[in-house]
């Protein structure tokens, strides 16, 4: 029967195959060398990824897939996020997920595949093949990529040798191999997630410490992100990070914090409560107050025994 699909975001057509009519493709047996639960080779012009699935629209695999580049950079959709790679980045896709190839003609390197269940649990623990929270786009330096590529070559060398062992010991040949790799590249995803939460921290606290001086003044999270120099979604990732909340919430969380301060212990007028904390209209300013405290800064002000 003919796969019916629907229009998603973007022009992307997805097809039958879970709660949210992405379709899962399994892990393709038939395209393996002696129908071992991975496999590996070059990527490029007239590679067959998968039998089936629609490798340029968004699609979902329950198999792992590891990608080095050799060229770029290359655009790769994961999970809906955007990854750009070029030559030396791996690409680290996992069961589960939903992905969406860029022109695969653009595509230079390896790639690897593997079934859930090829290797053994131990193995599977060790080196953190699912985790989901690692970052999928690794950027390993010289010397870790000298090995990567090393313990590859050498997985790809044991994956095209059919004839010098029998199957059995072939397959617990590959499993050791392709541990190998897995546990350096396990390391490099582990260090690439360390390195960007240390990064987070740093960019956390310069737009801390921007909105401190700021506040008063500046209530827009695109004009602090301006000013630190990142994007807004890499400022909203940090502070999320960092406090659970958005960078809007942060910056309105601390006016809220000043308005309560002067209007507890002053004896200003609203209205100049206001603009001391950047809202030159009084009116404006009551709502905010209200909207954030559920009170007005007058009910707020009696309440303590303000003025």
């Amino acid at each position: 029967m003919a796969d019916r699909t629907t229009q998603g975001q973007e022009g992307d057509v997805v097809g039958d195959g879970g709660v949210d009519g992405i379709r899962t493709f399994p892990f393709p047996v038939e395209l393996s060398v002696c129908g071992v639960g991975m496999q590996i080779g070059p990527m490029g012009d007239g590679r067959t990824w998968h039998a089936e699935a629609p490798l340029e629209r968004v699609h979902r695999i329950d198999f792992h897939v590891v990608m080095l580049f050799t060229d770029g950079p290359v655009r790769h959709m994961i999970d809906f996020a955007e990854y750009e790679a070029t030559a030396g980045d791996l690409l680290w896709i996992r069961p589960g997920q939903v992905h969406r190839f860029s022109r695969t003609s653009e595509y230079r390197g390896t790639v690897l595949t593997m079934q859930p269940g090829f290797l053994p649990r131990a193995t599977v623990e060790a080196t953190g093949l699912y985790r989901y929270d690692l970052p999928p786009l690794l950027h390993p330096d010289e010397p870790r990529l000298a090995a990567v590529e090393a313990s590859l070559a050498q997985l790809r060398r044991e994956y095209e040798d059919t004839t010098t062992l029998p199957l059995s010991l072939h397959t617990s040949v590959l499993r050791h191999s392709l541990t190998a790799f897995l546990l350096r590249l396990a390391h490099l995803a582990a260090s690439a997630e360390q390195a960007a939460r240390q990064q987070a921290d740093t960019t956390f606290t310069l737009f801390r410490d921007a909105v401190e001086k700021d506040f008063a003044a500046n209530h827009s999270v695109s004009a602090y992100a301006d000013a630190l120099g990142y994007s807004r979604r890499t400022l909203v990732r940090a502070v999320r990070a960092a406090t659970g909340e958005t960078p809007k919430g942060f910056i309105d969380k601390r006016v809220v914090l000043e308005a309560k301060r002067l209007l507890a212990h002053t004896d200003m007028p609203i209205g100049r409560v206001g603009a001391a904390v950047g809202f030159p209209d009084a009116a404006n300013f009551s709502k905010f107050f209200q909207l954030h405290t559920g009170q007005a800064p007058v009910a707020f002000r009696a309440e303590l025994g303000g003025q």
